[in-house]
């Protein structure tokens, strides 16, 4: 990052940029701790009830807009004059035309002059996210930095910086520096834009390293598999086991997102991408999280259709034989009995949540728990 720290004055409140880069000093190709949450300006937005959100959506971003045309109507109206402005009005996180409007109704410098302004010393998320929105609008590829810095506070900026990478300057490349820092609802945003550009350039991320594990991964799960044409790739599992692990965790989310993205039942090429997982992932030694990913896509198989996994009968039954010929190697049962030994959760949620079909060796002595 090109960008480097601001010095305030003593007591002077801190802007959101400098905090989001002191966080990602501490840790550069990490995600930050809590997504930088609390922000500087938590104490001001802690215990507000409002403003609410427009009854009718269509005229979400409309009160923006407006301070917005006044503001840019004025010749001799600078940046710093909405530094406060927007608090006390709704302001949307997500890309939103009337913003979008009036940044493109305006002259299309000063609009981006006053976009990095507020970005950049900004100390309030309302301005800030009004700022981003017009660097969304009118950004250009010396904005590249900042979209990124302010962008790793994911949960508030996450949709306008990668609606920014999206449609503008920055694309894959920017994007994928971005999603490699960001998890929760931030990774949703930016990996689901990586989605939607379906560049081959992506490919590569997509197969090893879009899904963290979170449960929002859920989400677009189904779509990175779509997208990076997992069912192509297969042929250089034997070789790759970060995609392998990738798969296991693709396939675990897939088996439970119903309501949230594609699930086994509706992917086209489930049964072929399970059955180059189940017999790659033997191959490899032994973790907690492979496992435990095995072990999930096994009861998936052992209490639902086949159908719900894109097989007939007869696959499924040999898919879970080959998973649970894996989970009984006695190498695999002893990690599973370290991890539960050591009170890893995943292990504990075996323990008690497995299907009652599903005995495992790790696990002898404990009677499963059906009940949720």
């Amino acid at each position: 990052m090109s960008e480097t720290t601001g010095i305030g004055l003593p007591g002077s409140p801190t802007t959101l940029f400098d905090h989001a880069l002191r966080l990602h000093q501490l840790a550069p190709g990490e995600p930050l701790h809590r997504d930088g949450e609390p922000y500087p300006d938590d104490g001001s937005h802690r215990h507000r009830k409002g403003p609410r959100t427009p009854e009718d959506r269509h005229s979400v971003g409309k009160d923006a807009a407006f301070i917005l045309d006044a503001h840019f109507a004025r010749a001799s109206a600078l940046p710093d004059e909405l530094a406060d402005a927007f608090h006390d009005v709704y302001i949307p996180i997500h890309p939103n035309e009337h913003i979008a409007a009036a940044a493109e109704q305006a002259d299309r410098e000063r609009v981006r002059q006053t976009g990095r302004w507020l970005v950049r010393h900004g100390t309030d998320r309302c301005s800030v996210t009004v700022g981003l929105a017009l660097l969304a609008a009118v950004g250009t590829a010396d904005d590249i930095p900042l979209i990124q810095t302010i962008g790793l506070l994911s949960n508030r900026f996450g949709p306008l910086a990668a609606h920014a990478f999206e449609s503008g300057p920055g694309g894959v490349e920017a994007l994928l520096w971005l999603a490699e820092r960001v998890t929760g609802w931030g990774r949703v945003y930016v990996v689901e834009a990586l989605c939607r550009l379906d560049d081959p350039a992506a490919r590569p991320w997509l197969l090893r390293r879009a899904c963290d594990g979170d449960f929002l991964n859920g989400y677009f799960a189904g779509k990175v598999a779509t997208v990076a044409r997992l069912h192509e790739a297969l042929a250089d599992l034997g070789t790759d086991s970060e995609m392998v692990d990738h798969i296991g965790r693709l396939l675990h989310l897939m088996s439970d997102c119903g309501g949230m993205g594609l699930t086994l039942a509706h992917y086209p090429h489930s049964r072929a991408v399970l059955e180059a997982h189940a017999r790659h992932v033997g191959s490899l030694s032994p973790t907690i999280e492979r496992y435990f990913t095995i072990a999930v896509l096994t009861q998936h198989l052992t209490t639902e259709p086949p159908d719900a996994a894109g097989c007939t009968a007869t696959q499924q039954e040999a898919l879970r034989d080959t998973y649970l010929e894996v989970l009984d190697r006695e190498e695999w049962t002893e990690t599973a009995r370290a991890g539960f030994t050591a009170d890893d959760n995943r292990m504990r949620w075996l323990a008690d949540h497995r299907a009652p079909e599903l005995r495992l060796r790790a696990f002898p002595d404990r009677e499963p728990d059906t009940e949720e």
